[in-house]
């Protein structure tokens, strides 16, 4: 009787674990891939799982950035243009700073609010400024990302929301996060960006909007750290892509698809401390041989789901 009163507690405790995990959830523990790269380099210095799909959520921000600073870089858009907000901008979902159709902004405010807050809404409205429609703007994003060799990615959207009904999700790797790292690091006008932590939208104005980073490593002031941008889905998991430079040597570290924050932040911050001892020549820090002596991390239980 009592093995069937521990085989019956068994399953129902699996049944709620298995519950907590939305459908369609594609996270994994401790990731679904992770890697760090020398950015200077481009030498792969750790990487596990690094070539498995996941999806980039908020990450692909990134490219929505990279394209946007090259368009300005070419002289076809600049940082002062007046951006209009339309009202498919206005109707996007999740993380958003709230843009009105009755609203124009400088474009240089839609990228802060895009990288700080990880605005959708202005996301969307810098991608129908620079390229007419959000459709265009995508295939801007995959014709960039197969020039810098994202092989594995294939992006749908400019914000990384969950795809609606009939339309395929947006995909990438740790590997190619990686690679559109490097590539940002190329334009240092995006760390203004990247590395904001607060700053006001609508200032002096009846409707001012504190934004606020969600990149832990920056929230924390962790050593060299200047980007670059967190995501979350319930499907996608829990990802970063965060660069660091210290003493003259900058590295990126991705970590794709965890299941939880914690577990994300603390893969991230284990990976980015190991990642400086593994450079050519480069000291272990004490920080690093506290990591190293303390083992995995035990993942901790999941956060309450919020898109960003």
């Amino acid at each position: 009787m009592k093995r069937v009163f521990l085989f019956l507690t068994v399953l129902v405790l699996a049944g709620s674990v298995i519950a907590q995990r939305p459908k369609g959830c594609i996270s994994r523990t401790p990731y679904i891939g992770a890697i760090i790269v020398d950015a200077d380099t481009g030498a792969t210095l750790f990487e596990d799982g690094a070539d498995v799909p996941g999806y980039p959520a908020s990450t692909l921000k990134l490219m929505t950035l990279l394209v946007v600073q090259e368009q300005i870089n070419a002289g076809k858009v600049r940082l002062d243009d007046t951006v209009k907000v339309s009202v498919e901008a206005y109707k996007t979902g999740g993380s958003q700073v709230y843009l009105d159709p009755r609203e124009t902004f400088p474009l240089e405010e839609m990228l802060y609010a895009m990288m700080i807050q990880s605005a959708n809404d202005a996301a969307v409205a810098l991608a129908e400024h620079v390229a007419g429609t959000k459709e265009s703007f995508v295939e801007l994003m995959n014709t960039r990302a197969q020039q810098i060799g994202m092989k594995d990615t294939r992006f749908t959207s400019v914000h990384g929301l969950p795809p609606s009904a009939g339309q395929r999700p947006d995909v990438s790797t740790a590997r190619d996060m990686a690679l559109l790292g490097r590539e940002l690091c190329k334009h240092p006008e995006i760390f203004a960006y990247t590395s904001a932590v607060y700053r006001q939208l609508r200032a002096n104005t009846p409707r001012p909007f504190d934004m606020r980073t969600h990149n832990p490593f920056l929230k924390e002031r962790v050593e060299g750290c200047d980007g670059f941008k967190t995501g979350y889905t319930a499907s996608a998991g829990w990802s970063i892509v965060v660069t660091s430079k210290r003493n003259g040597r900058r590295v990126i570290v991705v970590v794709l698809g965890s299941e939880n924050r914690k577990l994300r932040d603390a893969q991230a911050r284990e990976l980015l401390e190991k990642a400086f001892t593994l450079l050519p020549g480069a000291p272990v820090s004490a920080a690093a041989r506290r990591t190293s002596a303390a083992g995995a991390v035990p993942p901790p239980p999941p956060p309450p789901p919020v898109a960003r």
